[in-house]
């Protein structure tokens, strides 16, 4: 996760649960603390795009992990995404309104981000549940992930006439943003 926000302690609590592995990544050493996340399994203060590009050297990302910018900053967040979507990540999403996703989208357009990469975007994250807390919100994202991941839908079960479980997701691992082994 990118952005140390209450939805990223929030969210940390849902991706551990889930058994992810947990990194929350900020440039500012006054909010990227470990005691505002005590669930995440490191917090990193460094500027987003250069702990994403640091980890994709050490081999620690690949198909199976995913990324979230929480961060609602321009500067912060189109550097980050530029990477991060040119990167083998099997889920990217992004926090903002529909307002902000244009912009972002536009600026990413900007810095030569193409449309295939683009559509790999999630923005705005997460499904529509109605979202309000910061707890309903990482609910949300973390759903979002899953059902892309598995396969889902993202619709209710209640009338529809998909299969309740999917084909096995593929073998998982202790990555930064993947789920643990």
């Amino acid at each position: 996760m990118f952005g140390a926000v209450d939805f990223a302690a929030a969210l940390a609590r849902a991706g551990r649960f889930l058994g992810y592995r947990v990194t929350i990544c900020d440039a500012r050493p006054v909010f990227a603390t470990p005691q505002r996340f005590p669930a995440a399994d490191e917090v990193v203060a460094d500027w987003p795009h250069r702990h994403l590009d640091t980890e994709a050297r050490r081999g620690r990302v690949d198909g199976r992990t995913a990324v979230c910018v929480l961060t609602h900053d321009p500067k912060f967040d189109i550097p980050l995404l530029e990477r991060a979507l040119r990167l083998p990540i099997a889920y990217v999403g992004a926090m903002g309104s529909r307002r902000t996703h244009l912009r972002r989208l536009d600026r990413l357009r900007e810095a030569g981000v193409t449309e295939l990469e683009l559509a790999r975007l999630h923005s705005p994250i997460g499904l529509d549940l109605g979202a309000r807390t910061p707890e309903e919100t990482a609910l949300s994202i973390a759903a979002e992930i899953v059902a892309f991941r598995n396969g889902g839908s993202g619709r209710p079960l209640t009338g529809a006439h998909t299969p309740i479980h999917h084909d096995a997701p593929p073998p998982i691992h202790r990555r930064v943003g993947s789920p643990a082994a």
